[in-house]
């Protein structure tokens, strides 16, 4: 199924544009993001693994299965959700309850890498990677992790501001149906990104998205 159903849960306008995107078109943002950010793909078991940062501490990470699922993690380095800051390897095991072990084990007893590190238990010397944000597709409706949920609802928190889903997931545009090159460059200008650079900045960044974008076309069905 190529269309993601809404389901029920919670609802947030980040959170319900991703979930109305197409499968498909989820997965070419996710690897245009990462080209552009200069993050290379990476195999992890049978999923490929695709990631964005802002090089300041929060990232995004992706594993597509090829049975349809997705594993999503966002990380806010502020968030009281950053348990490698406060936080144990039990209570950050703890945010994926809900999740398929499968999925799952893609964060278990993994290098760390520059947008996930890992979580260690002291006793066992098991590791997880860190995640503020766990979400999953079952290959038809997105879910929010259970342990995510309860996490949230016992310590009072906004599930959508703490997991720093709106700025991470910024980059892909999930709102709009229009993803290109232009669309990234102008949104870049409307925050003041070249008012200080060069007069050729501009232009440069948008032949270099342009080539990002043309490595990853849209499929026609």
């Amino acid at each position: 199924m190529n269309t993601a159903s809404k389901g029920g849960g919670p609802t947030h306008p980040t959170w319900d544009a991703l979930r109305a995107m197409p499968v498909d078109e989820v997965r070419r943002r996710a690897a245009i993001v990462a080209d552009f950010t200069g993050v290379e793909p990476m195999r992890v078991d049978t999923a490929e693994r695709l990631a964005w940062h802002d090089g300041g501490g929060q990232s995004t990470v992706w594993y597509f299965l090829p049975d349809g699922r997705i594993l999503l993690l966002t990380f806010d380095h502020e968030s009281p959700l950053n348990l490698y800051a406060e936080g144990t390897y039990a209570d950050q095991q703890a945010l994926f309850d809900g999740v398929p072990a499968d999925l799952r084990a893609l964060v278990q007893d993994r290098p760390e890498n520059y947008e996930s590190l890992n979580i260690v238990d002291t006793t066992t010397g098991a590791t997880i990677h860190y995640a503020g944000g766990v979400f999953w597709f079952d290959g038809t409706h997105w879910h929010i992790a259970d342990g995510l949920l309860t996490h949230c609802a016992r310590e009072s928190l906004d599930l959508f501001i703490e997991s720093g889903l709106d700025y991470c997931l910024d980059e892909y545009f999930f709102d709009r149906p229009d993803f290109t090159a232009e669309t990234v460059v102008g949104h870049r200008r409307s925050e003041g990104r070249y008012e200080d650079e060069h007069e050729d900045a501009e232009s440069e960044e948008l032949a270099t998205l342009t080539k990002a974008f043309d490595r990853h076309p849209r499929a026609h069905h």
